[in-house]
Order: structure tokens, then sequence, then C-alpha cells
């Protein structure tokens, strides 16, 4: 079945580092064309968490406490992607979280995808539009709402709807 060969992503991160700045995955979701979870993880950071951006990431120290490690979460989205499509949005930065690699023809970024890409005014360069205001613009969809943490369940499913909106012309 061709649906099988579609897979969302979103990572959580929170922050390592003197001052917290810089990022470490620390929630990987996978879900299917149908939007049933795959895979699931907490992931202990290697560094020391410095914020744990609880109002973004909704980690907290007590879910770190009995998380799994990094390489072998890393195999299991490994074997979860090999051969299939990767959608997602910002995927260039999860994908470095997790240390993969994932063939550009068989990835679908929602961040990079043009027709749903913005343009600068100053100098007319493509940039990419926030996720939330995708949602908001082409699904009338309400996600990331001020004050309550991100889901990456809602994240992942928000960047495969939007896809689905758009798949005939962006496989033309």
């Amino acid at each position: 079945e061709e649906q099988a060969q579609y897979v969302a992503m979103d990572c959580e991160m929170v922050g390592v580092g003197a001052l917290g700045t810089k990022s470490a995955l620390a929630r990987v979701v996978l879900v299917n064309w149908h939007g049933n979870v795959l895979l699931d993880r907490i992931i202990r950071p290697e560094q020391t968490v410095t914020d744990y951006r609880t109002f973004v990431s909704g980690i907290t120290e007590a879910d770190l406490a009995h998380a799994g490690d990094l390489e072998s979460c890393r195999q299991e989205v490994k074997n979860l992607l090999r051969d299939r499509v990767l959608v997602g949005h910002g995927l260039k930065n999860d994908l470095a979280a997790l240390s993969l690699r994932h063939p550009w023809q068989q990835t679908r970024d929602t961040a990079k995808y043009e027709p749903f890409m913005k343009i600068r005014f100053e100098d007319g360069v493509l940039w990419p539009r926030k996720l939330k205001d995708l949602c908001a613009d082409k699904l009338r969809k309400t996600i990331q709402e001020p004050g309550i943490p991100h889901s990456p369940y809602e994240d992942a499913m928000a960047a495969l709807h939007l896809y689905k909106r758009v798949r005939d012309k962006w496989e033309k």
C-alpha cells in the first residue's frame, strides 16, 4: 500500500551548555499516514541539561529520569525511516539532533516547500514560515497555542496534513 511509505516526524529539544542555548534532542515522535504513533521516545541528552524549555518542550527533569539513550533511539528511528518518505517541518534540525541523514528525494519538508514559503520584503528571498502560521493559513487549524507546551504528535500530524493537502502538486 502506497500510504505505508510515509512517516511524519517531529522532535522536541532541551537546552544544554552554560546558557542553555545549545539544543539537544529530548523527545522524538513518528507517526504513519493514518496518524498512528510508530514511535514516541524521551531521550536523555548526553550533556547536562541547563534549560528544560518546559514551556515549549513539555519536558521536565522527572521525564528524563527514566529516559532512553540517544543511540538506541537513533537506531529505532533509522529503521523506521528506511525506504520511506519522511514528512515534517524543519527536518534539517530534527535529523541533525538525531545525527541522521535521509535522502533528499525521500524528504518532504513543509518548511522548504516553495509555495508555502514567504518572500522576504527587503531582498525577495524565499523564507520558511512557521508551522503554526502555515496551519492557521492553509488548514484553518490552531496549533502551538501560547502557554501550552508543543505536542510533537500534533506538530508531526500538522506537517503531514499540510503535505496531504498539496501532495498532488508537490509530486508533479
